[in-house]
């Protein structure tokens, strides 16, 4: 029970992480990323994400306990997109008003 909860907790991260990423890559416009601002590095950084959460949600045995997996993917994804609508990983510059 506690690896399909850990594992589709993780998977969610990093597929909620990366689909910001893969989008800003493959709409070429830049985005704070640890591999670089700029579109190839996200594009890169965001389809590993997408990968790794896929594998992960593969090792988790989602069979076994789905409703688990399901909450503890819901939850993560809404925790990650908050963290990116919120404060981010990197400061933001103000708007000029």
């Amino acid at each position: 029970m506690w690896q399909t909860f850990v594992l589709s907790f993780l998977a969610g991260l990093m597929l909620g992480n990366g689909l910001p990423h893969f989008v800003r890559g493959i709409t070429r416009k830049p985005y704070p990323s640890t591999l670089g601002n700029g579109p190839v590095p996200n594009l890169v950084a965001g389809w590993a994400s997408l990968v790794l959460g896929g594998l992960l949600l593969w090792w988790a045995d989602l069979g076994r306990h789905p409703e688990l997996a399901f909450a503890s993917v819901g939850v993560s994804v809404l925790l990650i997109g908050l963290f990116h609508a919120g404060p981010g990983a990197f400061p933001r510059a103000e708007a000029p008003q």
